[in-house]
């Protein structure tokens, strides 16, 4: 059973979040809020979603696991307006999630769990590289670097105490260095990885819209990307697999 009612801002950048992975998820919900964790289909990307209860204007749940259609879901939210407030009504053994705002009413039949993949276990990884920045910041970056290549390296020199991204392409190349004054911390241990841009992209659009954001990193490991949603009302992480550099 779930009945609540969001802010549809805070919501609709919830599932913005997680579609830029994934098109469909394993849903938790209890009376502390909501939850997820998914993979893309190509095991090279991992997402977290958490809305704790506070996120909502009203809040009521009974322990369940909903599969929920995230690109169905993006089309109906895509509906809806600045200041709206939607309506999530799932009525106890009922598998059509109901959604009302403005004028709208949607019944949606949820996915069979058992289609859909497990959720993850997180890999237990160390990533003793710490940067945290505005995440307009790190959106901007990653557009300018797709411009010239199709991935990117992410690093940080301790001696110099930067956080630098650097994108070559076949002819041309691009590189961002950000001082400890242009951050808003810096944990300075050596760290370098490289990356495909076409998953960054994806996650940039959610990134842009963080206050700010902070980017975890070890020496070819995944890179770990924290921030909260506009607000605080909302928890999302990404981990990303590094690409193997040619020799």
């Amino acid at each position: 059973m779930l009945k609540a009612t969001i802010d549809a801002d805070t919501f609709r950048e919830s599932i913005d979040a997680l579609a830029a992975l994934v098109t469909e998820c394993r849903l938790h919900i209890d009376g502390n809020g909501v939850r997820t964790c998914a993979v893309d289909t190509a095991n090279v990307a991992m997402v977290s979603l958490d809305l704790g209860k506070d996120a909502f204007e009203t809040y009521e749940a009974t322990p369940d696991e909903l599969g929920i259609d995230i690109a169905k879901m993006k089309n109906i939210l895509g509906m809806m307006g600045k200041g709206d407030i939607l309506s999530l009504n799932l009525p106890e053994g009922s598998r059509r999630l109901e959604l009302a705002f403005g004028s709208y009413q949607y019944s949606v039949t949820l996915l069979d769990i058992n289609t859909i993949r497990k959720d993850p276990n997180p890999p237990a990884i160390e990533l003793p590289g710490k940067v945290e920045l505005a995440g307009s910041a790190l959106s901007t970056a990653i557009k300018a670097a797709d411009v010239i290549s199709d991935k990117i390296a992410l690093g940080i020199d301790p001696k110099a105490e930067m956080f630098y991204m650097i994108a070559e392409g076949d002819t041309d190349h691009i590189k961002l260095e950000l001082g400890r004054d242009q951050l808003i911390s810096l944990q300075s241990v050596e760290a370098r990885s490289l990356f495909s841009l076409d998953y960054l992209k994806d996650m940039g659009k959610a990134i842009g819209r963080a206050e700010k954001v902070v980017v975890a990193l070890g020496i070819d490991h995944p890179v770990k990307f924290v921030f909260d949603l506009a607000g605080g009302k909302g928890h999302v992480e990404y981990l990303l697999a590094p690409r193997i550099e040619a020799d």
